[in-house]
């Protein structure tokens, strides 16, 4: 079974989407589109494949279509899932994250449902070979009583990267280092460490000239009682430094580095010899050229699979919304000073608001 895609949006991000796509053998890739012609004309050229102006157009003209990958601003990304979902009836692929308000997420899960259409939130770095190992030994017990975890995002992004697009860096469309850069890594934090029940954080605008923020930390409280911590910043100079992430329990620890969480650095465990350390050291360690990582031709395979068996979806709306919620109560207690518990309703939070 083959499924043919679509891209929705042209920017940064979809290169990995085309090249991913070109290297499934079960993806078709039939055409692309943006509302800024130059970008899908390149796109389109790249893929060998017609590149269109709006998605009304191109998926009138391609009736075929079963999947539209979503890679608009993320401000944007429910009103072009609800509007696609309810006119063509395609399944939906949204990048991170899937979307500033959480009532927004809620109508995109919502309207999917209605329309029986699967909605997959892009988090590609669960696929990443060291993170699957890492879960596969907290699934098992390995790391006893969970102590910590913490996400570290130490990434470069400076004036050029926010004023090549409008959206960038507003809080309307965009967010800041926590909404953008760092949604992956606080995905993985809470899937390692489950459910957060408490938040307290404090940022800044350091380097660069945005509404949002540049820099965030931030200590989360989860029912297992482990505390989790979040260090997230765009601001680190002059390149990019790591993306990482390690989790401490009562029987071993685990750090994964790297750019892109894709590097595994430590694997101590109690009762393994050195040389199934070593092991792991070794088999479960990558190097991609970028802070992308190699997770979106897993993760798109994933899709298919799920898609063609009928497979319950590793992130699926209702999953992609729970680090949405824990990034809301990030910039709630941003701005209220306090400490937030979950589950809340925002209302502090400038996420997604162009008035404040």
């Amino acid at each position: 079974m083959t499924l043919n895609f679509a891209l929705v949006g042209c920017g940064r991000i979809v290169k990995k989407h085309i090249d991913a796509l070109l290297n499934i053998p079960k993806a078709h890739l039939v055409a692309v589109c943006d509302i800024v012609p130059e970008k899908a004309k390149k796109a389109g050229e790249s893929a060998g494949v017609p590149w269109y102006e709006s998605y009304d157009e191109m998926l009138s003209s391609h009736p075929e279509v079963d999947v539209v990958n979503i890679l608009t601003p993320s401000g944007l990304h429910p009103k072009h899932v609800i509007d696609i979902v309810k006119k063509y009836k395609k399944h939906i692929v949204c990048e991170k994250p899937m979307a500033l308000k959480l009532s927004d997420a809620d109508e995109m899960i919502r309207t999917c449902d209605m329309n029986g259409v699967r909605l997959f939130i892009v988090k590609q770095n669960r696929f990443n070979l060291p993170v699957q190992i890492l879960r596969k030994k907290l699934e098992s017990g390995g790391f006893g009583k969970l102590v910590m975890g913490t996400v570290r995002v130490r990434w470069c992004r400076k004036q050029e990267y926010y004023d090549a697009d409008p959206w960038r860096g507003t809080w309307a469309y965009d967010g800041g280092v926590i909404t953008n850069q760092a949604s992956h890594h606080i995905d993985l934090l809470e899937w390692m460490l489950g459910e957060p029940v408490s938040v307290m954080a404090m940022n800044g605008t350091y380097l660069v000239n945005i509404e949002a923020d540049d820099t965030c930390a931030a200590i989360i409280k989860f029912r297992n009682g482990a505390l989790g911590i979040v260090e997230a910043t765009t601001a680190t100079r002059p390149a990019d430094l790591e993306g990482s992430l390690s989790i401490l329990g009562e029987k071993g620890n685990c750090v994964i580095g790297g750019f892109a969480v894709n590097k595994m650095q430590e694997w101590n465990f109690e009762g393994e010899t050195p040389d199934e350390r070593k092991e792991i050291l070794e088999k479960y360690s990558e190097n991609p050229p970028n802070v992308y990582g190699f997770g979106h031709i897993r993760y798109l395979e994933s899709v298919i699979d799920c898609i063609e068996n009928g497979k319950h979806a590793l992130v699926d709306g209702l999953e992609g919304r729970k680090s949405l919620e824990l990034i809301n109560a990030i910039y709630e207690s941003v701005e209220t000073g306090k400490e937030v518990h979950l589950l809340f309703e925002p209302k502090e939070s400038k996420l997604g608001r162009t008035n404040f």
